[in-house]
């Protein structure tokens, strides 16, 4: 019989969750899939690994509890099994910002270099929607746009921005947003319009942080909901 007291029994738990968050690639997997549910195929391209690489970190967050997970023929499809899953990222990401002084330094060195301006608050771009007072600009990949995104966005991804500029109205504020507070999709979309004269910021998050305080989001073509 174990000799563990039920503390330590959920502390050694505990700490399992915390290691399934201790790698590089799987806080990058966790971000993707905060935008919508992937397949392993779908995850492994986007994040550059191997399908065997990403099923492996697939699998152990999904032992963590951290992923959920459907079989749809021979394809598998993950999610995040909570919204507070992309809250324990979120808490991991303060700490970080506020105590790492290498996280200090990439942050000034590229993002800022980027984009010093301050972002534009949720509650702010809120209240612009409704005026309409501004353009929403959403520079992720077209899936991630159709699984959901701010009302009234248009997509213009990232690589495609540079030869489309001319379907943004010049006379009217953009808002760009992507993935997450440190996407650096938002960032570099930022600078090119920037440099062609638009008047942009960044939202100060992303997508998933939109959705998670319950504020409308469209899926495909539909209706806020």
């Amino acid at each position: 019989m174990s000799s563990e007291s039920p503390k330590q029994r959920l502390y050694a738990q505990f700490a399992e969750v915390a290691k399934a968050l201790g790698h590089g690639h799987r806080l990058e997997i966790l971000e993707l899939l905060a935008q919508g549910e992937r397949s392993v195929e779908a995850l492994a391209e986007r994040a550059g690994l191997s399908v065997a690489n990403a099923s492996q970190h697939l699998r152990l967050m999904r032992r963590a509890g951290l992923l959920a997970s459907r079989r749809d023929g021979k394809r598998i499809f993950y999610r995040p099994s909570d919204p507070a899953v992309l809250d324990l990222v979120a808490g991991l990401r303060g700490v970080a910002e506020r105590n790492l002084a290498e996280v200090r330094e990439v942050v000034a060195g590229y993002f800022h270099q980027r984009d010093a301006l301050e972002p534009v608050s949720r509650e702010e771009l809120t209240l612009r929607l409704k005026g309409g007072l501004v353009t929403v600009l959403d520079v992720r990949p077209e899936d991630e746009f159709a699984a959901g995104h701010l009302p009234q966005a248009v997509n213009i991804p990232l690589r495609d921005l540079p030869r489309r500029l001319r379907d943004l109205p010049k006379n009217r504020d953009v808002v760009a947003y992507c993935r997450g507070p440190y996407c650096v999709l938002a960032f570099e979309a930022a600078a090119l319009l920037r440099k062609h004269g638009f008047k942009v910021r960044r939202l100060q998050d992303g997508y998933p942080e939109w959705k998670a305080v319950g504020l409308p989001v469209v899926q495909g073509g539909g209706a806020p909901h």
